[in-house]
């Protein structure tokens, strides 16, 4: 048996107002409501809608045979529940059929992996609830923002329960090896990973409407006929592709729909490919090795690595800056502060901030408000001023801090009473140690005594016997 797992992913950002330096301490509230809509339902219009539709039609048509899978991330529902409701019931009449699956990842499609691992963890458990909350379905696979994996990452994962985890294939961790098997994380191998097989998902995704590509027109036949090559030495093809992919990057008359409804069709009747779920992957196939990634990756330009969103030193200030508040955010309890917090932390404001205008440069420029990555910086860090004012006049700092002393007074106070008990303890020890000398002494002396009793005893016992028998043996005198 070999498997096909078809993916995608969901995800709009919340976009910020351009927020002067002169509304720092006048103005809290951050977003672009009206961008932040009108991208959201030409998105769903364009794209969510009517590939709900087809994926519907192909779920029905080929009953148990076609499976699918999907992220959304928590920020996406938010907005689909205010402007899109109906989206969000197109994916509750898939979730319906019992032949998707809805994997886990971050709420706000965050590197919290790359702060915190507290609030990564927070922010995927979050996240679950969500899921199963709107569609009944608890996540059992996961899939970070942007598919950033590392070992560590990974067995974060299998910490939390995940049987599964989705990351890219690529060249420079794989070496020699195919994407196209299943493998392991490296610390925990109970997490299985599938890896993503770049080439084919971005013909899909990438080169689908480029009439100067050499394969330009894909059809779903001449598709079919590349997986069937692969699947000479392949066990598993991986097909993770962007959602947006569908009637909003490639246009509706491309042909992109009508690709997608003939696809399913083509591989069944010309591959020996099964269409699975990630979970169905994870519990049907044996990896054959674990996969080392000691460094993160993602599936983000030429690289596959993170410097799309920390890459430059504007990145890294605002991320370190954003992260810097993470305790006293916690330790906060204004729902206000919690929901910015989220929405500050979406990965799309670093990566509005990137500098790499080169093969890469349209991607980043593809629904970016801002004039150049120092616009998107400044902006940022306008909002994260305030925030960051709110947040001391609510929960400051010196209380952090006095709570901070007050824990380390007390962790104090417990070891004090811990270094008594010690001692109390190594004063029984020394007590019973004297005793048990004082004791053993005693019990020396009385057996000495015993003994020493004893042989009197044995020596008069000798005197008497001596004296009977000396008398026995003296001649009496004779009579005159």
């Amino acid at each position: 048996m070999k498997g096909v797992c078809l993916f995608f992913e969901l995800h709009q950002p919340l976009r910020l107002r351009r927020y002067r330096f002169f509304d720092i301490g006048n103005d809290h509230y951050y977003y672009d409501d009206y961008t932040n809509e009108t991208i959201l339902r030409s998105v769903s219009e364009n794209c969510y809608l009517p590939a709900n539709r087809v994926l519907l039609n192909l779920i029905k048509k080929h009953k148990n045979n076609f499976k699918v899978s999907f992220s959304l991330t928590g920020v996406l529902i938010e907005q689909l529940q205010t402007y899109a409701p109906n989206v969000l019931d197109s994916f509750r009449e898939l979730a319906a059929t019992g032949q998707v699956e809805f994997l886990a990842e971050t709420y706000s499609h965050s590197l919290a992996c790359m702060g915190s691992r507290d609030e990564f963890t927070l922010q995927v458990d979050r996240h679950s609830e969500i899921i199963q909350e709107c569609f009944g379905i608890k996540p059992v696979s996961f899939r970070n923002t942007e598919m950033v994996y590392s070992d560590q990452i990974g067995s974060w994962v299998a910490d939390m329960g995940f049987s599964a985890m989705l990351t890219e294939g690529a060249k420079h961790i794989l070496g020699w090896r195919s994407p196209d098997f299943l493998y392991c994380n490296n610390i925990n191998p109970k997490l299985k990973v599938l890896l993503r097989n770049f080439q084919m998902s971005d013909d899909i995704a990438f080169r689908f409407g480029n009439r100067d590509w050499s394969e330009w027109p894909l059809t779903a036949e001449k598709f079919a006929m590349w997986m069937k090559k692969r699947g000479k030495d392949a066990e598993l093809i991986n097909l993770f592709i962007d959602y947006e992919t569908f009637g909003e990057h490639q246009k509706t008359e491309t042909g992109i729909f009508n690709f997608l409804e003939a696809l399913p069709d083509a591989i069944m009747k010309k591959t020996n490919f099964k269409f699975m779920t990630p979970s169905e992957v994870a519990n049907e196939f044996q990896p054959v090795s674990a996969i080392k990634v000691p460094n993160p990756i993602s599936w983000a330009d030429e690289e596959r690595d993170l410097t799309a969103w920390l890459g430059n030193d504007l990145q890294d200030a605002a991320f370190d800056k954003l992260y810097s508040l993470n305790s006293r955010v916690n330790g906060c309890n204004d729902e206000g502060i919690k929901k910015d917090w989220e929405f500050l932390q979406v990965s799309d404001h670093f990566y509005y901030m990137c500098t790499k205008f080169f093969s890469d440069g349209a991607v980043h420029q593809y629904f970016n408000p801002y004039e150049s990555p120092y616009d998107a910086f400044m902006n940022y860090m306008n909002v994260l001023s305030d925030f960051e004012i709110r947040l001391e006049s609510i929960c400051p700092e010196q209380s952090v801090n006095q709570e901070v002393i007050s824990l380390w007074n007390k962790v104090e106070q417990l070891e004090g009473e811990l270094n008594e008990r010690e001692k109390e303890i190594r004063a029984l020890r020394s007590r019973m140690k004297s005793i048990t000398v004082s004791t053993t002494k005693t019990d020396t002396a009385r057996s000495s005594r015993t003994v020493k009793s004893k042989d009197s005893v044995q020596e008069k016992k000798t005197t008497k016997v001596k004296t009977s028998e000396n008398n026995k043996t003296k001649p009496k005198a004779k009579k005159k």
